[in-house]
């Protein structure tokens, strides 16, 4: 009897383990299935064409041709190329301004909008809606227009007895006009900021009014740092994609003039398809992932001075 007892449990036990193991192979094997579609892209679409990329940029490719294997010659050519670090030049002054500016527009928004007002929905709304189709090619050419020799920008400066400037064919200018127009494109970075506003307790600064702090101190003492983790944020994705800005460049000023607006991944483009370099440009294509690397790992390490996690405090 005892004995019939124990195999009924030796059952059970395995019919429980068997349905674990089920239980524990379903479960991923439904995840997987859920990302198979984004995963198939990313190898088809975005891992097999980078590592094609790494092996093209030790060739000589030029599209009409098989590629020639060549090893690090077009690195070597690249350290003595004159353009190269004209476009290296030209990408940080472009980073080092338009991130800071696109930032400080987007936080200025974004507290504009945090405020309890009747109909700040429709506001939001009406304020975010340019950013949906700032980077487009509709954009780029209406910026042109705007800043052109005939452009809204010379009509208004007119006004004022202002002499009227080629503010695009102007060395000095050119790069500023690309820079405005990456200010205007805050649309993002200011819903972020808006989100992040809303978190921060009202009790905070209930308590520094009590306390006789006034408007500046509140933000410099309670908002910056409350939202540091946020700034964080925007400010590496800023980085990111003002390093690889191409649309603007392209269509506003083409690289000109005198090669002040080439920026890297213009510079990048015209050596894939218009010398049809494309070992060349796929060497310049990892020199930019390594850029973006390094500029990211900066900022996370420069952070833990400046960023304040809540979680974090004592």
């Amino acid at each position: 009897m005892e004995a019939q007892m124990d195999r009924t449990a030796a059952r059970a036990q395995e019919r429980t383990r068997s349905g674990k193991l089920l239980k524990r192979w379903n479960a991923p094997l439904a995840g997987y299935l859920f990302i198979a579609p984004w995963l198939l892209g990313f190898l088809v679409l975005q891992l097999w064409p980078m590592i094609q990329s790494m092996y093209l940029s030790f060739t000589d490719y030029s599209l009409l041709e098989a590629p020639r294997w060549i090893g690090g010659k077009n690195f070597s050519a690249i350290a003595h190329d004159r353009l190269f670090y004209n476009s290296l030049k030209v990408t940080f002054l472009y980073v080092l301004t338009s991130v800071p500016l696109k930032l400080a527009v987007a936080l200025f928004v974004a507290m504009l909008l945090n405020r309890k007002i009747r109909g700040i929905s429709f506001y939001r709304t009406l304020v975010y809606l340019p950013s949906l189709i700032g980077g487009s090619l509709a954009v780029a050419v209406l910026w042109k227009n705007i800043f052109g020799i005939d452009g809204f920008i010379n009509q208004v400066v007119t006004v004022f007895g202002i002499t009227p400037k080629n503010w695009i064919g102007t060395p000095s200018t050119a790069l500023g006009t690309l820079v405005l127009l990456s200010a205007w494109q805050f649309g993002s970075a200011m819903i972020i900021f808006l989100a992040g506003l809303k978190q921060i307790p009202s009790e905070m600064y209930e308590a520094a009014s009590v306390d006789g702090a006034s408007k500046t101190r509140q933000f410099l003492s309670i908002t910056l740092p409350m939202l540091s983790p946020v700034i964080l944020f925007n400010l590496v994705m800023g980085i990111i994609n003002s390093f690889q800005m191409f649309t603007s460049a392209f269509i506003v000023t083409n690289g000109g003039p005198m090669n002040s607006t080439e920026i890297y991944a213009l510079y990048l483009y015209n050596k894939a398809f218009g010398t049809l370099e494309m070992g060349y440009a796929s060497a310049l294509a990892w020199i930019l992932l390594v850029l973006v690397a390094v500029a990211t790992s900066i900022n996370f390490v420069v952070s833990k001075y400046w960023v304040f996690y809540e979680s974090e405090r004592g």
